[in-house]
This record gives C-alpha cells, sequence and structure tokens, in this order.
C-alpha cells in the first residue's frame, strides 16, 4: 500500500502504474480537491488515509476527498473505502458517526499507533521526533500537536461500536473483513470462511480480547 496526495504533479501516471502492478493506492496528507480525489480514484486508487486527519476540512462548495464517500464519479464495479482513527481523539465521534452512515461497508478501523502503544506515560520516540504521552494521547514534546496514537484495536472497536450504534458485527469488521477487502486477500483473511487463514482472535462480550490464534495455533492469553 502506497498513500500519496493526488493534487501533486504527475500523480495520476503514478497511481495507474501502482494499481497495475497490484499496489493498493491509498489518498492522504493531501488539500487534493475532490475533482483531483475523483480522477485518482478512475486511475486506480482505492482508499482514503485516516479520513477527516491531514486533509482539507469538508466545505459544502468543495467536500474535498472527504466527497468520495458520496461521489457519483466511482467507476462502477468499484468501491473506495476509507481509515477512520477511531480512538476518540482523533476524530469527533459525530463525524465518525456521519462517515459511517454515508458509506458504511467502506469503513476500515486504524490505530494509527506508533511504537509507544502499550508503554506508560512519559517521552519516546518516534523516529527522530521525541513523543510525549499523556493519557491517550500522543504529543509531539512541548506542543500540542498529535503525533499518531497509542490506541489498541480492539479499543477502536469498542469506541466505533458505541460511538455509532452499529451491530457488533458490523463494528468486527470494520477491523477484519473490510481491510481485506479493501487489500484483495478475503478469500484468505478477514473471516472465519472456510479455506481462510485460522488467523482470529477470541473476545469477551464487552469486546475485551481473551485470546490470539495465527494460523490455528494460540499464542497469546489474557
Amino acid at each position: 500500500m502506497v498513500t500519496l496526495a493526488p493534487e501533486l504533479a504527475g500523480s495520476q501516471s503514478v497511481v495507474e502504474e501502482l494499481s497495475q502492478r497490484g499496489v493498493t493506492v491509498s489518498l492522504g496528507h493531501s488539500v487534493a480537491n475532490l475533482s483531483q480525489a475523483e480522477e485518482a480514484v478512475q486511475q486506480g486508487a482505492s482508499f482514503i488515509t485516516h479520513l477527516f486527519n491531514a486533509m482539507l476540512p469538508f466545505h459544502h462548495r468543495d467536500p474535498g476527498i472527504v466527497g468520495l464517500l458520496t461521489s457519483d464519479r466511482i467507476p462502477a464495479g468499484r468501491s473506495v473505502f476509507y481509515g477512520m482513527i477511531a480512538d476518540g481523539i482523533h476524530t469527533n465521534p459525530a463525524a465518525l458517526r456521519i462517515a459511517h452512515r454515508a458509506h458504511p461497508a467502506g469503513l476500515v478501523l486504524v490505530t494509527d499507533a506508533i511504537m509507544a502503544m502499550g508503554l506508560p506515560p512519559g517521552r519516546h520516540t518516534l523516529g527522530q521526533q521525541v513523543i510525549e504521552i499523556q493519557g491517550l494521547h500522543a504529543y509531539v514534546a512541548g506542543t500540542t500537536t498529535l503525533s499518531g496514537s497509542i490506541a489498541t484495536m480492539d479499543m477502536c472497536v469498542r469506541h466505533f461500536q458505541q460511538a455509532s450504534g452499529c451491530s457488533v458485527p458490523e463494528a468486527l469488521e470494520a477491523a477484519s473483513l473490510h481491510p481485506a477487502q479493501l487489500l484483495g486477500i478475503s478469500h484468505q483473511k478477514g473471516s472465519l470462511e472456510y479455506g481462510c487463514d485460522a488467523d482470529l482472535v477470541l473476545m469477551d462480550d464487552q469486546m475485551v480480547l481473551e485470546a490470539t490464534y495465527i494460523s490455528g495455533v494460540e499464542v497469546w492469553r489474557k
């Protein structure tokens, strides 16, 4: 997968070439308008990197990349998926609900987690940057600029389900089936269908992790 900004010169030919080579192209970290985003989708782009974050805000005259959720210029038989950082920090629950209700089948939960996930509060590194963890927030040290997340996927699933009011299966599919469909590997990953890899998690009724299995073998238990 490659994320790129479709408004940059030469990006459309790059999208086409990557798509032809089987690389999933995502649109993000961008100030593209809707027509630029639609053109990229027509060339083969199929995903939006963390919707609403690091892109132009929605505007009623030109909704930008966000407009792809309800665009009528998506090629027949194609679907645009979009990532949402459902950590309760990066995206307001109302924005999460708007996106989900506009295009529920395309929602893919992402954590945007950095290497400090699971570590105690304090200062950590992200590449050459110093990151400060305060509660559930990851800031560039000395600022209030968010720099990734420390949310785990099960946290995102629970928050998304509570914020959207969707069913438990819908919440789980946003973290499993939808990303597999996006990557074209749903015959192998993302479901418990016969013939798929036996990679799965066991959760309790509150969707808290109890155990993890890889290829049918238990590798972790609470």
